[in-house]
């Protein structure tokens, strides 16, 4: 009967592509459309003006489509795991993963319970993207054609990639394939990935000179991950920011009331489960306490692209009351538990775009629906606060969280959720600010940050990382803030992963220079014990520094023991204390000949390799060194620096080119007007064409911002554009 069910809701899916828009819904459309006003200003952002929050919906969803329907088709193909009959048998796992978790008949039976007020906004969302198509029918979509009203309920959460990115899809491929799945990554393995996040600040009024308080936010994801918007209804819906393609909530922004910034959390917010399994008559059980319960399970038949058309592929999912099977341990299989209430989850995330104050921020936080993030919040009223995540189960503190538990003993069972006055947080602390870029919330307020003894361990496992080490140290410097002076301490050059690092490769050619010595071994570290350890596009240092570092700590990761964990901070004192000085002196030779090899001179600005380059517009962009680029002299935040620029080498380039860090930033005053300036990587368009596919790139790189037209009359007097859909 399951399989009958998914698979009849997969036809009516796919029945979608062929069908046609019925003239009465265009009609609908069309009626809607002239009641919603788009308002492009001099740097393209749309502000949509409309009756209802509805009316508004629809407007968003029409001008991302605009902008870039490519990623919006994207994220709902990935949400609704569809990848497979786009990107052919290589995703059939990831389609797989997304399954287990929430399924399209799941969503839909959603959608037909959700309130009245919800259901108005799924069927907007619905409309404005298929209008769109209507109206554009040379736009061929890669797979959907017709969108869905329930399909923003299996993409509740505007984060990047949320929980379920967590969950490993070789794991899920092994498990079901019955193949062997060696091991989890090594933990120094992710070291060579660029790490993600975000940064927020909120400035009391006792620090501001305006005596308003103020916000930083300042999210680190892959470049262009959301749009720059500006939503306007006349029931109370005010609110400018960034929305991930796709979404209609602005995820991290303000109104004319409040600000929220979210960074990445590593609140535990989600569990796996080792089940005791038995196979008795041809069926499966559980062991739970003194009892043996059935597997539940659950047929899907899972869609997939072939040179010679679409295949199917059939899957039987195991699940336990503590969720589905995604992996195997020995003889126990891996469950895996996490938030599973995507209608609270959708609720949250829009809710809290119109909150006025802080209680009603914090009361639509009760919804427990943000399971991947923290908050960090400043409002008109001048009130600052942060919460480390939301969505808690409350646990039995005597257990590692941190590793698989028993899932036969019962108590490991979840027991419930935290209330959100439970979770760590601070407000208003008497230090005048807060901090968190992705780290420990013990350190959110300097001496004014949470206790640590009064919090079970699970809530708050976080580490340090070199951002928030370098947060603390500006924020304490600095005795008052205005928007120009918040953005100077987010574009704080110091890099504080070399404090230790350089001296200690200074230290090691001390020992051996009398062996070592060369003219440009010298002269490099003459120059690196000179310098400051802070970032420039003109700076060699910093060239110096961060090759040298990189290949440093790729020496080093392989000697991290097995299951041996290090945060950021502790793999520098393995590295210094694991590497050799012969070992240190000898990898700085080496950088120098790789730099004089690829650039014809050690010497070379970093400036002059570190590059912003948009060329195409394409989700997959492509890069080239003999077309135009920029400098850029901010780094990877892995070595401490706010503002983050994670680039690498092509396999034809000899220069880096970013993909991930900074993307949308903005700086907020709140007082009786909102004063706000922002910033995005390359520009608004996503068309090469367009005058605003790079008009921002100058400014984003210089790390500077344009001003944020929110009042009516500003976008008025700034208006490049005005239509309806």
């Amino acid at each position: 009967m399951k399989l009958f069910a998914f698979f009849s809701a997969w036809l009516l899916v796919g029945l979608a592509k062929a069908q046609s828009f019925r003239p009465d819904e265009i009609a609908r459309w069309k009626q809607r459309a002239n009641a919603i006003t788009i308002i492009r200003d001099t740097w393209d952002i749309p502000h949509i003006y409309g009756k209802t929050d509805a009316d508004v919906v629809f407007g968003l969803l029409y001008t991302q489509c605009e902008d870039d329907f490519a990623r919006v088709e994207e994220n709902y193909i990935d949400a609704i795991g569809r990848m497979a009959e786009v990107e052919g048998e290589s995703a059939l796992y990831h389609d797989l993963r997304a399954r287990l978790f929430m399924d399209t008949t799941q969503a839909m039976a959603i959608y037909q319970k959700s309130p009245a007020w919800m259901k108005s906004l799924l069927n907007a969302f619905a409309d404005g993207a298929n209008y769109y198509l209507h109206t554009h029918p040379t736009v061929k979509p890669r797979l959907l054609t017709r969108f869905q009203p329930w399909m923003p309920l299996m993409f509740s959460e505007g984060s990047i990639g949320g929980n379920i990115s967590a969950v490993s899809t070789e794991r899920v491929k092994a498990f079901y394939t019955q193949t062997k799945w060696s091991s989890a990554v090594q933990d120094f393995e992710r070291y060579e990935r660029e790490p993600v996040g975000s940064n927020g600040f909120a400035i009391a009024p006792s620090k501001s000179a305006s005596g308003k308080a103020l916000l930083l936010i300042n999210p680190h994801t892959s470049f262009y991950f959301r749009s720059e918007v500006h939503m306007s209804s006349q029931k109370g819906l005010n609110a400018y920011g960034a929305v991930t393609w796709g979404q209609f909530f602005i995820y991290q922004g303000f109104n004319e009331n409040c600000g929220w910034m979210h960074t990445s959390s590593n609140a535990d917010s989600m569990d796996e489960f080792l089940e005791t399994v038995e196979k008795r008559d041809g069926k499966f059980y559980y062991k739970h306490g003194n009892d043996w319960k059935p597997v539940q399970t659950q047929q899907v038949i899972l869609p997939y692209k072939t040179e010679s058309g679409i295949k199917h592929k059939a899957f039987t999912i195991y699940r336990t009351h503590h969720g589905p099977v995604a992996g195997q341990l020995g003889d126990q299989w891996i469950t895996v538990s996490m938030m599973d209430d995507p209608l609270n989850a959708l609720a949250q995330s829009y809710l809290r775009t119109k909150a006025t104050d802080y209680t009603s921020y914090k009361k639509v936080m009760k919804l427990n629906g943000n399971a991947s993030n923290n908050t960090v919040y400043a409002d008109r009223k001048g009130t600052i606060a942060y919460w480390h995540g939301n969505f808690m189960p409350k646990r039995n503190p005597k257990f590692d969280w941190n590793q698989p538990v028993d899932g036969s003993n019962p108590e490991t069972d979840w027991q419930g959720l935290h209330d959100i006055d439970d979770v760590v947080q601070v407000k208003n602390p008497a230090i005048g600010w807060i901090q968190n870029c992705n780290s420990t919330p013990f350190t959110v307020s300097g001496n004014d940050s949470p206790n640590r003894s009064q919090y079970p361990a699970y809530m708050a496992p976080d580490a340090e990382n070199y951002r928030g080490v370098n947060a603390v140290r500006v924020l304490s410097q600095k005795t008052v803030f205005t928007l120009d002076t918040l953005i100077a301490a987010a574009n704080d050059p110091h890099l504080p992963g070399f404090d230790d690092l350089i001296p200690a490769l200074l230290k090691a050619y001390e020992s051996r220079k009398a062996t070592d010595a060369t003219t440009d071994l010298t002269e490099a570290i003459d120059l690196l014990r000179a310098w400051d350890k802070t970032y420039g596009t003109t700076s060699v240092p910093t060239t110096l520094a961060i090759h040298w570092g990189e290949k440093i700590q790729r020496l080093a990761r392989p000697r991290v023991k097995t299951g041996q964990r290090l945060d950021f901070l502790s793999f520098t004192e393995f590295v210094i204390n694991n590497t050799t000085a012969e070992e240190k002196v000898k990898v700085l030779a080496e950088t120098l000949d790789e730099l004089k090899k690829d650039f014809g001179n050690w010497k070379t600005a970093w400036g002059d390799i570190n590059r912003f380059q948009r060329l195409t517009g394409k989700i997959n962009e492509t890069f080239d060194d003999q077309k135009p680029s920029l400098p850029v002299g901010f780094t990877s935040s892995a070595w401490g620096s706010l503002a983050a620029f994670g680039a690498k080498t092509y396999p034809s380039t000899k220069k880096r080119y970013g993909t991930v860090g900074n993307s949308f930033v903005a700086v907020v005053e709140f007082g009786d007007r909102v004063k706000a300036r922002t910033v995005v990587n390359g520009g608004h368009s996503s068309d090469p064409a367009s005058p605003h596919f790079n008009d921002q790139a100058a400014l984003f790189c210089a790390g500077k911002f344009k001003e944020v037209w929110f009042y009516p009359e500003e976008v008025r007097q700034h208006a490049a554009r005005t239509y309806h859909p």
